[in-house]
């Protein structure tokens, strides 16, 4: 079974495809996954391999690596671009999620006032103040989107019972150019079942959502790394470039494409 990717709170810098150099925050176990999502294509595995017995990292402790990390980093004269929430699992399930961040902020005016902040969610919990607020707070809110279509989402998205697409879309639209979207592109099969969302009827679904939300930016991206559902395949840069085009030519909202 495909494992977690990140043994540690605070991991990198790695470079990113779309935000540059980055620094990783990981809110989630060091030795399992707790999220609210079940993606085929996650890079830290299925849901299935437990939450682990490292437990959530407190805030303070989180605090207090970060400061480290960054502490060292300046002093050494490294390069910084951004700090990611990322890692094994959904960010915003952290208890202390808007604390977090708040000391993230703080500490990042600190020691590089000209980093930004980014957080990658799944949108699951924009319902909760805390969290909506929190997110309203960074530079880069970049919320999941893979499909408007609700039978793809259940297929390559796995959500929690309770998920409900439009309730997600209408919350997501509530940052409007705040917000950034970010849609994973990629095909192929699970348990003898055909996922494809780069379809016309899928680009389609999604440009209506697109349309509702008017986010600043659209995200679209493809596998980049081995994912748990092995038959998924990478789209190829083409054809994301032609479905970007396509979006911004129906929403006028600029789309960044990475493969």
């Amino acid at each position: 079974m495909q494992r977690v990717l990140f043994h540690s709170t605070i991991f990198g810098p790695i470079h990113s495809r779309r935000l540059g150099t980055s620094l990783g925050v990981n809110l989630m176990p060091n030795d399992g996954k707790i999220c609210s999502f079940d993606c085929l294509y996650c890079e830290a595995g299925f849901n299935a391999q437990g939450p682990g017995t490292t437990g959530i990292p407190p805030r303070e402790s989180v605090r207090t690596q970060l400061e480290s990390k960054l502490s060292g980093m300046k002093e050494n004269g490294e390069r910084l671009d951004v700090i990611t929430f990322s890692g094994n699992g959904e960010p915003t399930l952290h208890p202390d999620f808007e604390g977090v961040i708040d000391d993230t902020i703080a500490l990042r005016d600190t020691y590089f006032p000209g980093v930004k902040i980014s957080v990658l969610t799944n949108a699951t919990r924009l319902g909760d103040a805390g969290v909506a607020a929190a997110l309203r707070k960074v530079d880069n809110n970049i919320m999941k989107l893979d499909s408007a279509v609700p039978a793809t989402v259940r297929l390559l998205d796995r959500p929690a019972p309770g998920y409900d697409l439009g309730k997600t879309i209408e919350r997501i639209a509530s940052f409007g150019a705040g917000g950034i979207v970010q849609t994973m592109i990629t095909r192929g099969m699970h348990d003898g079942v055909a996922v494809d969302n780069s379809t016309d009827a899928e680009v389609e679904a999604l440009i209506e959502a697109y349309r509702a939300i008017r986010p600043g930016e659209i995200m679209l991206y493809t596998i980049d790394r081995q994912t748990p559902e092995q038959s998924l395949v990478r789209v190829p840069r083409e054809e994301l470039d032609s479905i970007a085009a396509r979006i911004t030519s129906a929403t006028g909202i600029p789309v960044q494409v990475s493969a």
